[in-house]
């Protein structure tokens, strides 16, 4: 993997890694773990609205976070600087929680080689002016595809974050996160009657993915067609009803109804309800749920009927 802190244009500030490494190894000495968490940040954002470009925004930040565990306890340092002194002040307030305690270093965890998805940049390219002329071009295409269209908001966003956790090992492991998004609203009017749809897709890939003319017309047509659908809607029936869920959202119900109690944490502290009940079923028969962030190239896709690939 690439060095996270290293790969951006507008290189960020070195870490001495060796110094970082000894100090971080003195604050764990007689701790049950410890790490330097270094994370460097990019990240813009264009929102087109009412016939132009309405804000622009670019974001860089920098930083990092030193750990020391020691039993139930916990002690961190942090700065938005990535120099030695200020890795020194944070180990030393972090080591303060190891009074009293004479523990065993945890073993770092197995570096593996498989990447999930490519390193680039989404801030590089395309250039500042491509980005804003797709968004103007995202609105007169909606605009000619129905007379009822009076209103359309575009927006594009990229992100890439580099992280390096440091152990008192002296492993280093680094990790590059790419993300870019794209998003297309657009309103209807008739007799009055206004309603709006929107669409939109992203991930961990390059802009060209997103921005190819068959993926950004299908969001637009997808938003049109919600915003036509709501202008012949009706006032939905009252009461109880049946209601099948499809997949996605839905799973973020399912997590705040069950799955805080199903963290590591609350189960290892025993403060969960599912405490204890590891290997037994807690669910109705049928119901399975797999959370997995190991899918490659994993990306944030419109409905099946938005798009032609």
């Amino acid at each position: 993997m690439a060095d996270g802190l290293t790969n951006t244009p507008e290189k960020a500030a070195e870490m001495d890694w060796d110094a970082a490494a000894r100090i971080l190894a003195d604050a764990a000495k007689g701790a049950d773990d410890g790490e330097l968490f270094v994370e460097d940040s990019r990240t813009e954002s264009f929102y087109w609205d009412d016939g132009r470009l309405k804000s622009a925004s670019f974001d860089a930040t920098q930083g990092f976070g030193l750990r020391v565990v020691a039993g139930e306890r916990a002690g961190y340092g942090h700065a938005s600087v990535l120099e030695t002194d200020a890795v020194s002040r944070a180990a030393e307030a972090a080591a303060a929680v190891k009074m009293g305690h004479d523990g065993t270093l945890d073993a770092s965890p197995a570096k593996v080689n498989r990447q999930l998805y490519r390193d680039f940049d989404p801030i590089e390219a395309p250039s500042f002016t491509d980005k804003t002329s797709l968004l103007a071009e995202i609105d007169a295409y909606c605009r000619a595809r129905d007379p009822r269209v009076v209103q359309v908001a575009a927006t594009l966003a990229g992100a890439r974050r580099g992280l390096t956790i440091l152990r008192p090992d002296g492993a280093k492991l680094t990790d590059h996160r790419p993300l870019v998004r794209i998003n297309v609203s657009v309103t209807v009017e008739r007799d009055g009657r206004r309603e709006s749809g929107s669409a939109g897709a992203g991930g961990r890939e390059p802009y060209e993915v997103f921005v190819a003319p068959d993926r950004w017309k299908a969001l637009a047509e997808e938003a049109l067609r919600i915003a036509l659908v709501n202008l012949d809607a009706v006032p939905a029936p009252a009461g109880e009803m049946d209601v099948v869920l499809g997949p996605g959202w839905p799973g973020v119900l399912l997590h705040e109804a069950v799955g805080h109690g199903l963290e590591g944490d609350f189960n290892r502290k025993g403060t969960s309800a599912f405490s204890g009940m590891v290997g037994e079923r807690v669910a109705a028969p049928g119901v399975t749920v797999v959370d997995d962030g190991q899918w490659p190239a994993r990306k944030l896709r419109p409905s099946p009927d938005a798009q032609n690939d």
